[in-house]
């Protein structure tokens, strides 16, 4: 299968899965919540999950690039772009919806290492598929 039809398919499955979620998640993000230093508030929350995403793909997608005729070759530079998407949408929907700066307690500094990190995965990924397109 070519690439660019799966990618398609995987952008089409990813809003498919997402766009629902996505006013429900800006609804819980938009709501004050002033917390304190140690307060986990829903902004550090899905910051949170956002930046573990955009962690998890970036591993996959250094893992895939190191390897890339071994069995995580091809899928693991699909998983890496998919979950750097994710991440860095999370990150951003975070990011716009944070009312306060650094220190308020919306996650705003988490939503930002998430964006950075999710394009790292999403590099890497493209990076890999680059590859395995040219040798494969």
């Amino acid at each position: 299968m070519a690439v660019r039809p799966m990618l398609v398919m995987a952008g089409t499955t990813l809003v498919g899965v997402l766009g629902p979620v996505a006013p429900a998640v800006a609804q819980v993000l938009a709501q004050p919540d002033p917390a304190g230093a140690y307060t986990m508030s829903a902004g550090r929350l899905w910051s949170l999950v956002a930046a573990l995403l955009g962690l998890a793909g970036a591993a996959i997608g250094a893992l895939a690039l190191a390897r890339p005729t071994a069995r995580i070759g091809r899928w693991g530079a699909i998983w890496a772009l998919l979950a750097g998407l994710a991440g860095a949408a999370i990150g951003g929907l975070v990011v716009a919806t944070a009312k306060g700066g650094p220190g308020t307690g919306y996650g705003i500094v988490g939503g930002y290492v998430a964006l950075v990190i999710g394009l790292i995965a999403m590099t890497l990924g493209g990076l890999t598929l680059a590859r395995h397109r040219r040798t494969g």
